[in-house]
Formats: structure tokens, sequence, C-alpha cells
């Protein structure tokens, strides 16, 4: 019973947190250029004052668009349920969890792209086929981590999965973890539209991909939308962390819940340093820089004993 008590205080946790560690990579990236950048917190004035805003309906959309970002918003919230957070088992898990979550994260894509393109709008609908080509491309590679990661425990549940992956970090190849992290390090830049793959802050309308996607939604709507891409960058954060951890040197040792979590603040800060340092790539070199991450996480599976 204490367990399960844990387990909803740290959803509950991840509710209230994940829009902090989105504030983290604009700080990073105002350090970088020298100026003082907007507050930690901001995240959570933006949805605040979002949803006190009324929301602006276009006369071609239909309901599909009103109700894409809340169904959107509800797949993220039952995924988090899956995810094994900070070292402690799910709310939610059984045998073969791993490929429900997979699928949820699918899930609530889609209905962003269906809502996108319920707008009638060309631009949008560029967008959508956008993202859907990058999701095709980075889908081999979120398979591949995960394969290598249930040959190494032989678990089909994301909480046995990461227990086992902690527990056995001794017989696991330090390489081999460095490989799978690697590769769902350029999952994870992907899955959030992140530099180099996509800039949350252009407007150019030749490079946007996921921005484009929800030019028309205002208010309530774009509240949900952009707390769901909080709760996307806190499950993948997650899942690279305790990927990490057992490759830390004397990690074991460590109070994991505490490692984890700063684990997680770490690739934050590293996302923003990435976006700092690099550029974003030209459209027809991203689906080569996905392929090369197939590549490391096959290369990964193919060294596993």
């Amino acid at each position: 019973m204490s367990e399960l008590w844990i387990s909803i205080g740290l959803y509950v946790g991840a509710l209230v947190l994940s829009p902090m560690l989105l504030g983290i990579m604009p700080r990073v990236k105002a350090w970088f250029a020298g100026r003082q950048g907007q507050p930690l917190l901001q995240v959570y004035y933006d949805l605040a004052r979002l949803l006190r805003k009324g929301a602006v309906y276009s006369v071609t959309t239909s309901w599909v668009f009103r109700f894409g970002p809340l169904l959107g918003l509800s797949v993220m919230l039952l995924a988090l349920t899956m995810l094994p957070m900070l070292g402690f088992p799910s709310l939610l898990h059984f045998s073969g969890d791993l490929l429900l979550f997979i699928y949820l994260l699918a899930l609530a894509r889609f209905f962003l792209m269906l809502a996108a393109m319920d707008t009638g709008s060309s631009f949008e609908g560029m967008g959508a086929s956008r993202e859907a080509m990058f999701s095709l491309l980075a889908e081999p590679t979120l398979f591949l981590v995960l394969t290598t990661m249930l040959m190494h425990t032989g678990k089909l549940s994301l909480s046995e999965m990461f227990t086992a992956l902690n527990e056995a970090a001794m017989d696991i190849p330090l390489h081999n973890l460095m490989l799978m992290a690697v590769a769902f390090f350029i999952v994870l830049l992907v899955e959030n539209c992140r530099v180099p793959f996509d800039d949350p802050t252009t407007h150019l309308e030749l490079t946007m991909i996921h921005e484009v996607m929800v030019l028309d939604n205002s208010g309530p709507d774009f509240a949900f939308i952009t707390y769901t891409a909080c709760l996307k960058l806190w499950l993948t954060t997650a899942i690279l962390a305790q990927i990490v951890v057992p490759a830390i040197p004397g990690g074991a040792t460590w109070h994991r819940p505490l490692l984890v979590f700063c684990v997680m603040l770490l690739i934050s800060m590293i996302i923003g340093v990435v976006e700092s340092t690099l550029a974003r790539l030209r459209l027809i070199r991203l689906p080569r820089l996905l392929i090369g991450a197939s590549i490391i996480a096959l290369l990964a599976f193919m060294v596993t004993r």
C-alpha cells in the first residue's frame, strides 16, 4: 500500500513539475546568449494566462479541431500512469504495457495531426505531413532501444524492465547503455520538436513542424497543447534518465529517486546547450540523422549478449 501511495505522489509530482522542466531550456539558452532570460516558472504563467482566455474557432473547423487538444492531453495523462518514475513502479503496469505506452504516444500525436488537418489549411497540413514523416523514422529507433532493454532484462513491463535494468547494471556493458542513451536522446529531440529537428521559437513557414500545426489554436486549447508537450518532455527525459543512471559509476549506491531526478534536470540543460550551440538542420538532412539513430540502436541490439 505504501508503494502505491508513493507512485500516486510521484504521478502528482510529475503533473506539477513537468512545466518547470520545459522552462529550464530557455534559461540555459539565455545564459549562453548573455541575457537574463525569462523566469524559470514562465511556462506556469503562460498556462494560467491561456486558461483565462477564450478560444476562437474558424468556421471551417469541426468538432475534431475542438476536441483534438483535449483528447491528446487525455491520452498523455494515461501514458504517464504507465511510466515508472524515479525508480518506483508505475500506477498502471502489466506484462506488455510498453507496447501500449508507445502507441499511446503515437495516438496523442495522431489527435494533434488530425486537428491540424481539420482546419483545411494547406499550411497546417504541411506541418502534419512533416510530423508524420519524422515520427515514422523515429519509431524504429524507439522500438530497437526498448527491444534491447527487453533482451537485457527479459521483462515486457516498463516498471519491471527499469527495475531489472538497474539491478543488472553491473552485467550490462557500459558501451551498450551508452549506445541506447545516444539513440534515445535523438528520439527525445525529434519527439519534443527540439533543435536540430525543429525550433519551437521559429516563425518561418518553411522550417516549422510542430508550431505550424497549432497556429489556429488559442486560449484553453493552446494551453492543453502546451501542457501535453510538458508531459511528453517529462516522459521522454524520465525514460532516458533511467537508461543513463545504471551507467553512472556507483549509481546503485545513491538514493535512486534523487539521482534520476537530477539526471532529468541535467538532460534538460543538455538540450538547452544543444540548442545554443547548434542550428536547425536543413529539412532534407533530418531523415539521415534519424536513420543514423536507428543504426546506433541496431548496433546496441546486435552487441547485446
